[in-house]
C-alpha cells in the first residue's frame, strides 16, 4: 500500500508568491493546502493538522505569521513551522533563531528570506520532515 503523502500548509497573502511557492512544494511530491490571511489560516487550523507550515510573517498584522507560530504550537505542538518572509529587505529588521531566547517567543522551526531556491527550500522541508 502507498504511503499518504504529507501536507504542506502554506499561508501568505501574495497570491504570485503562493502560486510559486505551491507550485514547487508540489512538484517536491507533497499535497498543498494554502490561506492567504491569518484569518483564514486560524479557522482552517481548527480542523485541519499538515505536517509542516509555512507562514508569511506579514501579513493582514505586522505578526501574523509569528501569531500563527503560537496557536499552531498551541494545537499541534510536533508540526514543523518555517518562517517566509521578506521583512529584513523590505524594513531593515532582521530575525533568527539562533538563540534559546528567540526561538522561545518566536515559536518556528526556521525563519527563511523569501527569494530562498526552490532546492534548498526542498533540502529544508525533508529535513525538518525528517525524509
Amino acid at each position: 500500500m502507498e504511503e499518504k503523502k504529507k501536507t504542506i500548509f502554506l499561508v501568505d497573502d501574495d497570491s504570485d508568491y503562493l502560486f510559486q511557492l505551491k507550485h514547487h512544494i508540489t512538484k517536491f511530491g507533497f499535497d498543498v493546502v494554502t490561506a492567504d490571511s491569518q484569518k483564514e489560516a486560524e479557522k482552517m487550523l481548527e480542523t485541519f493538522k499538515p505536517h509542516l507550515a509555512i507562514f508569511d510573517l506579514m501579513m493582514e498584522n505586522d505578526d501574523s505569521g509569528f501569531i500563527l507560530s503560537y496557536k499552531m504550537r498551541q494545537r499541534y505542538p510536533e508540526v514543523p513551522i518555517i518562517i517566509a518572509t521578506a521583512v529584513a529587505s523590505e524594513t531593515g529588521i532582521s530575525f533568527d533563531l539562533q538563540s534559546e531566547s528567540e526561538r522561545r517567543w518566536i515559536k518556528a522551526d526556521l525563519y527563511l528570506e523569501k527569494g530562498i531556491r526552490p532546492d534548498q527550500l526542498q533540502r529544508e522541508i525533508n529535513k525538518l520532515l525528517k525524509l
